[in-house]
């Protein structure tokens, strides 16, 4: 109560605080002082009593009214005269009884004074004035007043003196202290060294010395805690009170129980309390546990060792400290908290259309504050879903050991690191272990790595198999991943999913047909249920045209002459096992109509007719390939004849190319030569007769030419 007066008074006058602080911390009185101090008879409390403090000015007033000496040596934030007691108090006291104290108002000034008492009526209380109280008093000298008191009963009374000097006013508080509740505590209770994390107990028998009913409230700080913290006790009458020590952090505690009476009074029993780490251990920090198949479990073990004499509770946590557990809680609650006003929100909009739906805002308020206290009342245990600890809690009795499983059941290959961490009595810091473990998934391998098909022709069919095998321990589900180039489409695979037991195996039969030419190396992948990395199978090859030749290495027509056709044979064969469909031609070959012979010539084309085609601005065709385009059968040829009729006099070195369907043009050139001869042409003329040839040269050298 003295401490907010100070409070409320702090800007009002610094002397006031600085007694009233005084006073508050002469009322922390330990048990033993507090009965000490309430035993003493109203004499001996003033007999006690050897400080005085400054009083509170209350006013200030104009000296020039009162006297003509108007300045002092006394500073402003002290009182001319100094009272004793600076607190007048009565105690135990007999009701009807007169009991009185003297007050001494000594003048610290240098120079003569007055001063009087004024006291309010009160049937109580009475000031009895000194005979000389009209008079000034000495510099340094006393003017003692009486204070009569008359209690009705034996209670609490409060009152005050005004004094009034030349300069200022001041109260005098007036004290009666009536019955007492009194509590026999003891003045420190010394917890000595004490495990950290563990509760220490004290037991106190309690009884009420005092001469009336008690009525506390008993408080103090953490580490310490005191049940009941609240009653009322009557007289001579006694109950216990335990005090609990429960340091979570090692070292020295030292914290006050505070015994708070309804009279006012607060009385402070100093607790003190040693924490320290005791031997309890891990019997070891880390743990590998064994390469374990998914779907499966492993299991190791850890011994937790109690060397004290204590009785550890441990619980396995996921957090290393308290404090990033409550971080942890904090954000779950706030996250909760977003969520509920993002359904109010939501929900006030509804209610604006159907005011019936108001009923449901305290259902979704409750509802969310219920899963808020959830969080809160969450003791954090480790949970895991690949991990597993059993127990999670539980305890160790004194000078014994407790041994924990951990067990790992993976569900995807991998491996895995995880920390929990110990939170167990007698230890400060949580205990770490770091647990490692590798999962293995479906040991699944094709035969071969690689698949080398060779030279494989285009278009052709190709078969393949191959063994999918499982050497693991647990069955294995798998299915192919689908290719992502153009040439893996043309390959097929059967089955392309499927469940392979433990040592069994599965044919995969697979089938390519390419149209692409050009080599290749595909990878496939087989994606295994559980496993992080896929099985492949690599194939390479090439994938090549059809093959072919020719039966001569080329086509010699030797010496032609001009108009007379000459023709040679040659053989095709392919030599691949897929059909071939070709197409032959003679580059630079003239694109116009066919060639003119020498027996059309003489055996009547009109004169306009073979001129104009003479002339023709196209070229004429000289070469007839026969045939010129068809299919061979795998293994199979084909007689080609080719026929030369020159309209040119020139030397001919060209070739017959082929072009291979699905493979590209200019596949294979077989070489032609041929040259012009006048003399072979002369005889060939000549061998037509003698008026054939007359008129051949009619043709060639009549008047047509001079046109």
């Amino acid at each position: 109560m003295l401490s907010i007066k100070v409070m409320q008074h702090k800007n009002e006058d610094p002397i006031l605080m600085k007694v009233l602080m005084h006073f508050c911390f002469s009322l922390q009185l330990t048990p033993s002082a507090f009965l000490k101090e309430i035993s003493l008879t109203t004499e001996q409390r003033l007999a006690s009593t050897h400080e005085v403090h400054l009083p509170h000015i209350i006013q200030l007033l104009d000296m020039s009214e009162t006297s003509h000496q108007k300045f002092s040596s006394v500073d402003l934030d002290r009182t001319l005269f100094q009272p004793f007691p600076s607190e007048v108090v009565f105690q135990n006291y007999a009701p009807c009884e007169l009991y009185e104290v003297p007050l001494i108002l000594r003048n610290n000034d240098k120079i003569p004074r007055l001063v009087k008492i004024v006291c309010e009526s009160s049937p109580y209380f009475r000031v009895i004035s000194p005979n000389d109280v009209c008079n000034k008093v000495a510099p340094g000298m006393p003017s003692t007043f009486r204070i009569l008191f008359t209690p009705e009963e034996n209670k609490d009374y409060f009152h005050e003196l005004t004094c009034i000097t030349e300069r200022e006013k001041f109260i005098v508080p007036i004290r009666a202290i009536g019955a007492r509740g009194i509590l026999d505590f003891p003045d420190q209770l010394n917890f000595s060294t004490s495990p950290v994390k563990y509760n220490t107990q004290k037991t106190l028998l309690v009884r009420n010395i005092g001469n009336r009913e008690a009525y506390y409230q008993i408080a103090t700080q953490r580490p310490f805690s005191v049940k009941p913290s609240i009653g009322t006790l009557g007289v001579n009458e006694t109950t216990q009170f335990t005090i609990d020590f429960y340091p979570e952090k090692s070292g020295n505690h030292c914290k006050d129980l505070v015994i708070h009476y309804d009279t006012g009074e607060d009385i402070y029993v100093n607790l003190y309390g040693a924490a320290t780490d005791v031997n309890v251990r891990l019997d070891k920090n880390s743990l590998t546990i064994e390469k374990t198949y998914i779907t499966l479990a492993n299991q190791r073990s850890v011994i937790i060792h109690n060397r004290s004499d204590i009785i550890a509770h441990f619980q396995w946590k996921a957090f290393a400290t308290h404090e990033k557990e409550k971080e942890k809680k904090q954000m779950m609650c706030q996250t909760l908290q977003a969520e509920q006003n993002s359904v109010l929100d939501q929900l006030l909009v509804e209610c604006n259309m159907n005011p019936a739906l108001r009923e449901h805002l305290s259902i979704v308020t409750r509802t969310f504050e219920n899963r808020q206290a959830t969080v809160h009342e969450d003791v954090m245990l480790f949970n895991n879903k690949v991990f597993s600890i059993e127990p999670l809690e539980g305890d160790v009795w004194p000078n014994s050991t407790t041994e924990i499983s951990v067990i790992f059941r993976p569900q995807e290959a991998g491996m895995y690191l995880q920390t929990v961490y110990c939170d167990i009595t007698g230890r400060e810091t949580r205990l770490p272990l770091r647990i490692k473990g590798e999962a293995i998934g479906p040991k699944l391998l094709f035969n071969f790595d690689q698949l080398d098909v060779g030279k494989i022709f285009v278009g052709s069919s190709h078969s393949y198999e191959a063994i999918l095998s499982n050497q693991g321990a647990i069955d294995a589900l798998f299915h192919q991943m689908w290719p992502s180039t153009v040439l893996g489409a043309c390959f097929a695979f059967q089955p392309r999913e499927g469940i392979i037991e433990p040592g069994g195996h599965q044919a995969i039969h697979i089938s390519f047909s390419s149209t692409v030419l050009g080599p290749f190396s595909e990878e496939f992948k087989f994606h295994v249920n559980g496993s992080p990395q896929p099985v492949t199978l690599v194939i390479r090859g090439c994938v090549i045209g059809p093959t072919f030749h020719f039966s001569v290495p080329s086509l010699d027509f030797g010496d032609v002459s001009f108009g007379f056709p000459q023709t040679l044979s040659c053989c095709l064969s392919n030599t691949s096992l897929v059909p071939m469909t070709f197409s032959l031609h003679v580059p630079g070959d003239g694109n116009g109509d066919p060639s003119i012979r020498s027996q059309d010539q003489a055996s009547g084309i009109s004169r306009p007719v073979w001129r104009k085609a003479w002339f023709a601005s196209a070229k004429p065709k000289e070469f007839t390939i026969s045939p010129s385009y068809g299919t061979i059968r795998p293994q199979g040829f084909l007689d080609i004849e080719v026929t030369l009729c020159s309209n040119t006099v020139k030397t001919y070195e060209t070739a017959l190319v082929v072009d291979i369907k699905g493979s590209g043009e200019d596949v294979l050139a077989l070489p032609i030569s041929a040259r012009y001869s006048l003399y072979n042409f002369c005889n060939a003329v000549a061998s037509m007769g003698i008026s054939v040839f007359v008129s051949f040269l009619n043709k060639i050298h009549g008047r047509e030419w001079s046109e």
